[in-house]
């Protein structure tokens, strides 16, 4: 009988290592918790921000814009809590969250400084 690990389904090295640790202390429940944390409040502010902007830069009457940025928003803050869960580290996923974050919040102020106010639609 062939030994289960020349399989290639098994993890090896380091790797399998690193999953044979028991998931349930302290510091594992922390960075659950922190990642939940993360994907409350950090995909609130991707979205939010990206509504603001999408609502002020897409080419259409402001009120079908907005209405268009707010359903946009909602498919945008269930990838960022995907990301948040899927990201390998709590670090990493708070520099992908972090990084859009800068830059929707400079493209924001961008387009308030540049785009004047136009009549209510």
């Amino acid at each position: 009988m062939p030994d289960d690990s020349s399989r290639g389904d098994f993890p090896k090295g380091e790797l399998a290592k690193r999953d044979a640790r028991p998931r349930s202390g302290a510091r594992y429940r922390a960075a659950v918790a922190g990642r939940v944390v993360l994907a409350i409040f950090g995909s609130y502010a991707v979205a939010a921000l990206a509504t603001a902007l999408l609502s002020l830069i897409l080419p259409m009457v402001r009120s079908e814009a907005v209405a268009t940025a707010t359903l946009l928003s909602f498919a945008i803050l269930a990838g960022a809590v995907i990301w948040v869960f899927a990201a390998r580290t709590l670090a990493q996923a708070a520099l992908g969250l972090g990084l859009p974050i800068a830059l929707l919040a400079g493209g924001l102020w961008l387009a308030l400084s540049v785009l004047t106010p136009g009549a209510p639609a």
